[in-house]
């Protein structure tokens, strides 16, 4: 079983919801969400599971959480 781990940088209140990979390596994810009560984390990982083909289940949130960098763990 192995993991894979993305290194997203965080805009909350995006217009639209997207992940996009950078010409770096990171992502960039745009989140409708406030940073509020985890509100953006949780719109993150629900991103993040459908644009990967996976469960919200299989993403975590291993680094970041309340900063605009995340590491993010996807286990598969």
């Amino acid at each position: 079983m192995s993991a894979h781990m993305l290194q997203i940088k965080v805009k909350p209140q995006s217009r639209v919801s997207s992940l996009t990979q950078q010409d770096d390596g990171t992502w960039l994810a745009q989140v409708k969400s406030p940073p509020v009560d985890g509100k953006a984390n949780e719109e993150l990982i629900a991103l993040v599971a459908a644009q990967m083909g996976c469960r919200k289940a299989d993403v975590s949130v291993k680094s970041g959480a309340s900063g605009r960098m995340k590491l993010v763990k996807i286990a598969q």
